[in-house]
């Protein structure tokens, strides 16, 4: 890789271009994006999500930024836990996913204290010290210049904050990696041409999962970033992590 390429799932692309294929990626996949994560985690999803808000401490009263929150499924939850004194903002690069998730809330009746953004993680315009916890689901790994990101969500934390990552990462055996591998290329795929009609937005979603870094490598590229105090929590064999840190 270069300075003026970056990976693309297992392609090489000008770095330049890799938002607007992302972009195209999640265009395509937004209105099937739900029953997609029901249907490649069985559910499971779920509960990672629920583990994952547990470990950010939020309490009520705080102020959360939910990146790359899609559909809103982790907003809903923060919502709950900061109460109407909160405050949770659902933000998102994908117009289109932040528009259904924005819709889903309204639906839900979450409409007062959640608020909406459509950001690059690279570079949040919200000022120094904006919120007690930053939130990135399933989204870190299809950030181009991640240390960027991470450096961003720490300017935006207050001190005290909390960062927390929950993304796919490497199992920690050999026969879940392997069992894990031959789902995510020969089954995963069918079930988004099946499901989704698009086969080659969820080869990229297996592929940018085994180009994302390693959860030791991830811990110490947050730890660089400035943040402190950094540990992760392997759930399903390592499969998926939540790594968190704090801004101190």
């Amino acid at each position: 890789m270069t300075d003026n390429t970056t990976h693309f799932g297992y392609q090489q692309v000008p770095t330049a271009d890799k938002v607007k294929l992302v972009r195209g990626v999640f265009d395509s996949v937004a209105g099937r994006y739900d029953l997609m994560n029901d249907l490649m985690s069985l559910g499971v999803h779920r509960l990672w999500k629920r583990i994952a808000i547990s470990l950010s401490l939020v309490r009520s009263g705080e102020h959360v930024l939910d990146l790359a929150g899609g559909t809103g499924d982790l907003t809903a939850l923060f919502e709950q836990r900061v109460g109407d004194s909160g405050k949770v903002v659902l933000a998102d690069i994908n117009a289109e996913m932040l528009k259904k998730g924005r819709n889903r809330m309204i639906d839900k009746g979450l409409a007062g204290n959640v608020h909406y953004a459509q950001v690059n993680a690279e570079c949040l315009p919200f000022a120094d010290n904006s919120f007690d916890c930053v939130c990135i689901g399933f989204g870190l790994r299809n950030v181009t210049d991640k240390a960027a990101a991470l450096r961003s969500m720490h300017r935006v934390l207050k001190p005290g904050g909390r960062l927390i990552v929950l993304e796919f990462s490497k199992p920690t055996d050999q026969l879940t990696e392997a069992v894990y591998d031959f789902y995510s290329f020969n089954i995963l795929p069918k079930i988004g041409k099946l499901v989704a009609n698009d086969e080659a937005s969820y080869r990229y979603l297996a592929e940018s999962i085994r180009m994302h870094p390693d959860q030791s490598t991830l811990k110490q590229m947050m730890q660089e970033a400035g943040f402190e105090r950094c540990d992760y929590f392997n759930m399903t064999q390592g499969i998926v992590a939540v790594h968190r840190g704090y801004k101190i």
